[in-house]
């Protein structure tokens, strides 16, 4: 914890208040440490950002899992939407 504290120029504290506020939840090693993904470290980084610029942590957190819902979304209407082009008509000819 205290190295990807370094990482990002926070406190371990706010990376405990991270995971209070289920935005990250980090695997723990034998010994019991936290180990962040890079995926993790990224929504600690953002969740930095937006405390920075004055937003609270909670609603900061909530505006992530937000923004990443919105995200998984947008990826799989996109597989859908390439799905559905690549679908041949009653003809046999592709829709587009």
């Amino acid at each position: 914890m205290g190295r990807a504290a370094e990482i990002l120029g926070v406190t371990p504290t706010f990376l405990r208040n991270l995971g209070a506020a289920k935005l990250i939840e980090p695997q723990r090693s034998e010994g019991g440490h936290r180990r962040y993904s890079r995926y993790q470290l990224r929504l600690a980084a953002r969740a930095r950002e937006l405390v920075d610029q004055g937003t609270a942590l909670e609603a900061a957190c909530r505006i992530i899992i937000l923004e990443d819902q919105l995200a998984e979304a947008l990826r799989i209407n996109t597989e859908l939407q390439q799905a559905h082009d690549r679908r041949p008509d009653s003809s046999g000819r592709r829709l587009a």
